[in-house]
């Protein structure tokens, strides 16, 4: 799969490609067809892209990475900033078990907003209506309407209805 993987993503990153070549070519990594509304700016990069599961009129911009062998799950309207990183793999600290893979997936709600050069990491929920600042490496579940960043990454407010 990883092999199928890179195939694909080299045809999405190697020359200018239209919006439409390009969902179908990401429809085509991930096995979903993917809606009207969804839009990438490559390049884009996944490890294994089967595992990746977007809704309605999400955006991924550029120089995004995708671990997605533990699973990515993208809510409706999500908006993914430049050379963003979500990884759904850890390995062990022990040193005798680093080489073991411990997979989680990671589920961003409806209408989050992931600023660039966010890291996302395994096992991570991200609520409805979030945002990731900047940055931000999120190591712990961030609740719905929450604004989080660091490293790693804090609650520094809410986003308040009239924001919604």
């Amino acid at each position: 799969m990883a092999n199928r993987a890179r195939e694909i993503t080299v045809r999405m990153n190697d020359a200018y490609r239209t919006p439409e070549e390009l969902r179908k070519l990401f429809s085509e990594l991930i096995g979903q067809t993917v809606d009207e509304g969804f839009g990438l700016f490559p390049p884009f990069n996944a490890d294994y892209g089967m595992n990746i599961r977007v809704g309605k009129n999400v955006f991924i911009n550029s120089g995004c990475c995708f671990q997605d062998q533990g699973g990515i799950e993208i809510g409706d309207n999500a908006l993914i900033g430049q050379q963003v990183v979500i990884s759904t793999i850890d390995h062990d600290f022990d040193p005798d078990e680093r080489a073991n893979m411990s997979p989680a997936s990671v589920k961003i709600g409806k209408r989050v907003w992931i600023g660039a050069h966010a890291t996302i990491l395994s096992g991570v929920t991200i609520g409805d209506n979030a945002v990731v600042a900047a940055g931000a490496v999120v190591t712990k579940d961030v609740p719905d309407n929450a604004v989080v960043a660091g490293v790693p990454a804090k609650i520094i407010k809410t986003v308040k209805e009239n924001e919604k």
